[in-house]
């Protein structure tokens, strides 16, 4: 096993556990929500403090169930993966690119295969 082997297994071990750790502990058991988001934890914090506060702003789309909240955040969060794939990926093929244009104007094309003649 080569080094980028280990530490790619070890990083995919680290996730799974932040993923599975919380949930085999039970963290947020005595809690009514768990693992409710940080607006929701805000917004229960605001209202024990000052209970007639009223916010500034009221969203532009409130979707219609928890399941279409949670639906449009993950399709969110697959576009933004998408788009950084999408840049990374460009960017590595660009290197790879030139490295080869400047590999073939330094040494000619010793790494291209030999014509066939005919």
């Amino acid at each position: 096993m080569n080094k980028n082997t280990k530490i790619n297994a070890l990083l995919l071990l680290v996730v799974a556990a932040l993923a599975v750790l919380p949930l085999a502990l039970g963290l947020g058991d005595d809690e009514k929500e768990p693992f409710a988001g940080a607006d929701a934890q805000a917004e229960t914090a605001i209202t024990e403090i000052d209970p007639d506060y009223e916010p500034w702003f009221s969203p532009l789309y409130e979707p219609p169930s928890g399941e279409i909240e949670s639906a449009l955040f993950a399709l969110q969060a697959a576009l933004g993966a998408g788009v950084l794939a999408y840049y990374f990926g460009l960017r590595r093929g660009r290197r790879q690119g030139e490295l080869r244009a400047s590999a073939q104007q330094d040494g000619g094309d010793a790494g291209e295969p030999a014509a066939r003649g005919n």
